[in-house]
């Protein structure tokens, strides 16, 4: 990627002595649509703004953390990046602070939840982009035929209904623990059992209680309900083969609500809270951001123009609503508030537990999750293997 800029000063879409600047924008692939939703509203944008050109880079969730790594080890880091986890720029002084890149009226459009999850040690960085909750997808029909007559509640529930669900002959539950969101597979156990990723201040990868959450996706994966070779599996084709009705259960996001109906309209399926050691509820919600990076050309001026126009109702809850999520700003959740498809999400937000995206360590444990968790479908001793992801976390 390569920083342009020739100068830009004051004026909605105007420039310094018919100059112009460009803003590098490199943003994350969500669906099939995102490309072509960010290229109408850069274009829209740009017919407001004149002097300011946005340059799209779209990657995929597999590829993004480490395209974002080399561009920044090269000093070549896009103006504004869509991820979900800042904190570690933000600890490299690579970040501009919220209030620099977006009006104050943007500013505190955002809930005050998603303010606190995007700030460190009082100072915001990161622009909470979307949100969203996980549920426990079923397929009814599959349910009906294994003689299920409701969603699991418990493990030792979900344990019952996974082996009816692959002596039906259908597999059980698809558990994706391949390099694209290993992270959030594995918190639905950790979480699941208790555990947790830990807070701002600490990590903590190997308590017991992920340790018992890592062991019980272990004996899910032997008893043989999953599909084959969890640990190479991603979740968005897995997703798909759900969709199709080869599986009977998986844990899914809101945008799956839509891909149903688009892709396989007449599967039967339903929405239930996730099954957890105890029965308690809870939710792994996901906030992720967009972040303005320092360059060598003050950009803010920009920055800020494009900012504020994304985030503003119109522009924002269609952009939300199109891929699915829920939103992070008051207004945007005033304009979708009828919608019926994130109606079972939203229900689920009071109970959501988030990851530690604050932690400037947060990162390297994520890498270290997506690249190692899938050993224990090889037979990995889940103790070691979480004491092994600790160290990785810890830098050591």
């Amino acid at each position: 990627m390569t920083l342009a800029s020739c100068g830009f000063s004051g004026g909605s879409g105007g420039s310094a002595s018919g100059g112009s600047q460009s803003l590098d924008l490199m943003v994350a692939s969500y669906s099939d649509n995102t490309k072509a939703e960010w290229q109408q509203i850069i274009k829209d944008f740009e017919a407001k703004n004149s002097g300011i050109t946005v340059n799209l880079d779209v990657e995929s969730w597999t590829d993004i953390n480490n395209v974002i790594k080399t561009k920044v080890a090269a000093g070549k880091q896009p103006d504004i990046l869509n991820i979900d986890a800042f904190a570690g720029f933000a600890a490299d002084d690579l970040l501009y602070p919220a209030k620099d890149v977006v009006s104050a009226k943007t500013l505190d459009d955002f809930q005050t939840a998603f303010k606190d999850n995007a700030s460190i040690d009082g100072t915001q960085y990161g622009l909470p982009f979307i949100a969203s909750a996980r549920a426990l997808f079923y397929n009814k029909d599959a349910f009906a035929k294994a003689g299920i007559s409701a969603p699991p509640k418990t493990w030792a529930e979900f344990e019952t209904d996974a082996a009816k669900l692959k002596a039906s002959g259908t597999t059980g539950y698809g558990m994706p623990l391949g390099s694209e969101e290993a992270q959030a597979e594995t918190a639905i156990w950790f979480y699941g059992a208790g555990g947790g990723y830990g807070d701002a201040k600490t990590l903590t990868i190997d308590s017991p209680e992920n340790v018992a959450g890592a062991t019980e996706m272990q004996k899910i994966i032997t008893s043989g309900v999953t599909e084959a070779n969890p640990g190479s599996t991603n979740r968005t084709p897995l997703m798909n083969v759900f969709i199709q009705g080869k599986i009977g259960m998986q844990i899914g996001l809101p945008p799956i609500v839509g891909q149903i109906k688009d892709k396989n309209p007449s599967l039967k399926y339903g929405i239930a809270p996730i099954p957890t050691k105890d029965g308690s509820s809870f939710t792994l919600g996901v906030a992720d951001h967009l972040m303005a990076f320092k360059n060598k050309t003050d950009k803010t001026a920009s920055i800020k123009k494009f900012l504020d126009y994304f985030y503003s109702a119109p522009v924002y809850s269609k952009w939300v609503g199109a891929e699915g999520f829920l939103p992070t700003t008051k207004t945007g959740a005033d304009a979708m508030a009828s919608d019926e498809t994130i109606k079972p999400f939203l229900d689920l937000l009071p109970d959501a537990k988030f990851y530690p995206s604050t932690n400037p360590d947060w990162a390297a444990a994520q890498g270290a999750i997506q690249s190692q968790i899938g050993q224990l479908g090889q037979g990995a001793n889940p103790a070691d293997l979480l004491k092994s992801i600790q160290a990785k976390a810890d830098g050591k």
